[in-house]
């Protein structure tokens, strides 16, 4: 089975270093990258909230994507900086909440019943708070000194599932985006306390 390490150098080494080097052809920076990606993210939120689940799908994988490029093209062109980590992590969350509160839109936009919208929206409430929750504790441990990306729920394997989930949704017409939300709340609960221990045991360690 392999590695979350061993997929991520594949993924460094085939198609990180590869856009990266596109993207340096191009002119782009790192930073304008970030941005770039953060906005095709708001713009794929705006098209969920009007219904459109198969197009802000697509937008939404392709923004959040670029998440890939840019860390990669900071190191190619020798222009890493705590400037562009702070811009990227902040819009790499901002961009994953626009997306959210989209899906909210369509949820409210919707002729769901009462009890329907409910449910949707309390999900969705939770699914925010628990992956924003993961991605705090990572910055948090950082700022201790203990690094980690341990859980079964990173940022990578969240924007696939919703996503693909919006997709998904609209080629089979149900309420797949339900499950989709609930399938990020839970796993992102058992990822939240996989770190809380990561980081605690780093720390006894460190002591």
């Amino acid at each position: 089975m392999l590695k979350r390490e061993h997929v991520r150098s594949l993924l460094a080494q085939y198609i990180e270093v590869p856009g990266a080097k596109l993207l340096n052809k191009l002119g782009l920076t790192p930073n304008w990258t970030t941005v770039i990606g953060f906005s095709f993210c708001v713009a794929s939120a705006l098209l969920v909230g009007l219904g459109e689940l198969l197009y802000g799908g697509i937008l939404f994988l392709f923004g959040a994507g670029l998440d890939l490029f840019d860390g990669g093209l900071a190191r190619l062109t020798n222009t890493e900086s705590p400037f562009g980590a702070l811009l990227d992590s902040v819009l790499d969350r901002l961009g994953e909440a626009s997306l959210l509160l989209g899906i909210a839109a369509y949820i409210l936009l919707s002729d769901f019943s009462k009890e329907k919208t409910f449910v949707y929206i309390m999900v969705l409430i939770l699914s925010l708070i628990l992956s924003q929750s993961v991605s705090y504790l990572r910055a948090r441990g950082e700022g201790l000194n203990a690094y980690t990306r341990t859980g079964l729920m990173t940022r990578t394997e969240r924007v696939i599932i919703l996503g693909v989930g919006l997709v998904i949704d609209h080629l089979v017409n149900v309420d797949f985006m339900l499950w989709v939300l609930l399938l990020v709340s839970v796993i992102s609960f058992f990822t939240l306390f996989q770190r809380i221990f990561a980081i605690r045991n780093i720390l006894i360690k460190g002591d």
